[in-house]
């Protein structure tokens, strides 16, 4: 068992930094490419003799940037990782540390309940430069063991899956991962805070910061967070994915997610709160709603024993319509006329998000394996939101749902 993690407290602890004048806020570096003091330096900052994070030499936007690189150590404190790694997005985070890892003929083990991108990704895109991926359900650390194989590069999972709310057990799959030597990379993108992958044996973490960490879905970005030799493997000039696919994060992207996260705290336990509110008057309905703060839920126990104490549950829920004709009547009541939320897809957002996840954000994963996943064609995915009083939005949806389910 870990010792107790406050991510909250790892974030006020690291060195502060200020921008260039003394301002409290840092300064946004744009510039694309760096001056340096003596001609020697820079094959030195080529060959890797030099490194941004140790000596403070920077070459390019597209392989350091010191606003980037800013964030990247209030991420890395935050997962509780050496390094941290700033992308243009979340897919960019996925795609470039499974290419960096994998070679053509690898293979890799995924739990089945993930995102439809991700989904789509391993099943349809890596294959054409040779890297397969087996499915497995979450749950079944047998089948796990099973789909490994001598070719076996990665296992990944998402901490709390994409649509269907099931929760990894990160220890397990850590254990097994470790027993091949295998790397495990988990996607934490829907309980940063609440859940610290690393603390439990996760390799590397990934996150979409396009939606809890930034908050405002104004944005694009993703994070990885990692080793520090697997973050200079990244970013290496002759090998690295980050550096050679040039997913590059802006450093006024990143600038205005620095901004957001010292509030990042406060929004994810409002999130929660409100989403037990919504998800326990659901229950009391009678309404088949999936919520891992119901103790109901099947990992409920799993998902407490992993947490860190104080961020509740998260701001995901799901409410299993039976339909799509149903749970698009309902979305349409609940934007239309009750005004309770919005119909958008991603999530993290201060007001609330509505999507029916099998014909928009899962569409890319087949019917048949949309049954596997138990992800139903009714399953209406909720992404709280924090603005509002919780009163009216627990009066918005009751109304809504009497409306659609009567």
């Amino acid at each position: 068992m870990h010792a107790s993690f406050d991510p909250e407290l790892a974030l006020t602890q690291i060195r502060r930094e200020f921008g260039e004048h003394g301002g409290v806020a840092p300064s946004i570096e744009r510039s694309s490419t760096f001056t340096v003091m003596e001609p020697g330096m820079v094959p030195e900052i080529f060959t890797g003799q030099r490194a941004p994070d140790r000596d403070g030499c920077y070459l390019y936007s597209r392989h350091f940037n010191p606003t980037v690189d800013v964030l990247d150590r209030y991420l890395a404190a935050m997962e509780n990782t050496e390094f941290a790694v700033g992308t243009a997005s979340g897919m960019s985070a996925i795609a470039c540390v499974i290419l960096q890892i994998c070679r053509a003929g690898d293979h890799i083990v995924s739990s089945r309940t993930v995102y439809g991108g991700t989904h789509a990704l391993l099943q349809h895109l890596l294959p054409r430069h040779g890297i397969a991926t087996t499915f497995v359900n979450p749950g079944d650390t047998a089948a796990l063991e099973a789909a490994i194989t001598p070719k076996t590069r990665i296992l990944f999972a998402e901490t709390l899956s994409n649509p269907t709310l099931a929760v990894i057990d990160i220890r397990a799959w850590a254990a097994i991962a470790n027993a091949h030597g295998l790397t495990f990379i988990v996607d934490n993108t829907f309980t940063p805070l609440i859940i610290s992958p690393a603390r439990h044996g996760a390799h590397i973490v990934v996150h979409s910061m396009t939606k809890y960490i930034n908050g405002a879905s104004d944005l694009v970005a993703g994070s990885i967070c990692c080793s520090r030799e697997f973050g200079h493997a990244l970013y290496d000039l002759q090998s690295g994915c980050v550096m050679l696919l040039g997913p590059t994060l802006d450093p006024r992207a990143a600038f205005d997610i620095i901004q957001r996260l010292p509030h990042l705290p406060v929004r994810m336990r409002e999130h929660g709160r409100r989403a037990m509110a919504i998800a326990t008057r659901l229950k009391a309905l009678g309404l088949p709603v999936i919520y891992t703060g119901l103790p109901d839920h099947p990992d409920h126990d799993l998902f407490m024993s992993m947490a860190n104490p104080g961020y509740g549950f998260g701001g995901m829920l799901a409410l299993d319509c039976g339909t799509a004709e149903r749970a698009n009547t309902l979305i349409g009541v609940l934007q239309n006329e009750v005004n309770f939320g919005l119909i958008a897809v991603s999530l993290g957002y201060f007001d609330t998000l509505m999507s029916v996840s099998s014909s928009s954000t899962s569409s890319e994963i087949p019917d048949d394996e949309q049954k596997e996943m138990n992800l139903s064609p009714g399953l209406l995915r909720i992404s709280v939101g924090i603005t509002g009083s919780i009163e009216s939005r627990l009066e918005q949806i009751t109304t809504g749902v009497k409306r659609v389910f009567a």
